[in-house]
């Protein structure tokens, strides 16, 4: 799959030529050299047809089997896949789409209807992301000019792919508005206040804080009073709705369970599940706790018996899955 989307990449834009260069180039570096090799030894027959209008429906009538058919008792679930699917692109965004959702959901203040529509849309709204290469998410430090534009447009990519699935359309225009700004600043319309239902309002603030609250590549996540400062002054400065703001805030000062944590974690285990799903070596992850590698392990292993997993990818999930990244 590597070596086909670069090969096509090069295609559509200056032909045979390129692409022959590039998964020769790539071959040994970026791209695995047998498989690179075996694609250009096919010759110029696995570009055939690339050039057709379309070939959505022949792919779907290509599918074996009978097409399943999601109804709305399975429709969560399947948005919950896709939420995980999406902030797995980057290490950074690893349950973000999941916070969003709880966070919108419960500032929401709406009808049940209503506040289900929110809950989907905050799910999905990021699922353009994939769409944008990993190194933008990951740099370190400030954007191009090129690479800002490739970062606005995963709204837009958001709002394309809901919308071509009948079932998904409903969510599409307000799962691509969470990046607009009622001064007219965001993306990727560059919509105003008048143009932005509260349920927009309320998913671009709950996207905001919960970005705040995690690690990024160029700053350490802010803690909650940190997070909740930064969010008044930019409702201040005009840019998220004031109201949109003050009930996030509030949905996300709610009481938390102390007593006990999901899987009998104690709070160490839990700081070391945390960064363990962020992408940290046990060593690093060690460093940043103030312990030795050794305890760390120690930790891990723990961890890992009580949840019942063996691997970090495990292990991520149930966190991500429990709600446990952004907990202190």
């Amino acid at each position: 799959m590597q070596v086909a989307q670069d090969a096509d990449i090069a295609w559509q834009r200056r032909g045979l030529a390129l692409a022959r260069r590039t998964v020769r180039g790539r071959g040994g570096s970026g791209l695995d050299p047998q498989v690179a090799a075996v694609f250009l030894a096919l010759g110029d027959q696995v570009y055939a047809g690339l050039d057709a209008p379309s070939v959505w429906e022949e792919a779907l009538a290509a599918e074996p089997g009978p097409r399943p058919v999601i109804g709305e008792g399975q429709m969560d679930a399947c948005l919950w896949a896709m939420a995980d699917f999406a902030d797995l692109k980057s290490m950074w965004t690893i349950g973000h789409s999941r916070g969003v959702a709880d966070l919108a959901g419960t500032a929401a203040g709406l009808g049940a209807a209503e506040t289900a529509q929110l809950r989907r849309a905050a799910l999905v709204h990021d699922i353009g992301r994939v769409a944008v290469p990993a190194r933008v998410w990951a740099k370190p430090g400030p954007l191009t000019r090129g690479e800002r534009e490739q970062m606005r447009l995963h709204a837009y990519h958001s709002e394309r792919v809901l919308d071509i699935a009948p079932g998904l359309r409903p969510l599409a225009r307000l799962a691509g508005s969470h990046g607009e700004r009622c001064d007219g600043s965001g993306y990727h319309r560059g919509s105003r206040a008048g143009d932005l239902p509260l349920m927009a309002r309320l998913l671009a603030a709950a996207d905001c804080y919960q970005a705040m609250r995690e690690p990024r590549p160029y700053r350490p996540a802010l803690p909650p009073a940190g997070a909740a400062d930064e969010l008044r002054r930019e409702a201040q400065a005009g840019r998220p709705a004031p109201e949109a703001v003050t009930a996030v805030l509030a949905a996300a000062g709610q009481p938390r369970p102390s007593a006990r944590w999901p899987g009998g974690l104690s709070s160490r285990e839990l700081q070391v599940l945390g960064l363990l799903a962020r992408g940290l070596a046990t060593k690093q992850a060690a460093r940043q706790l103030g312990i030795s590698a050794k305890t760390c392990d120690h930790h891990i292993q723990r961890l890992y018996r009580k949840l019942g997993v063996s691997t970090r990818a495990a292990a991520m999930l149930y966190a991500v899955e429990n709600g446990l990244l952004d907990r202190d």
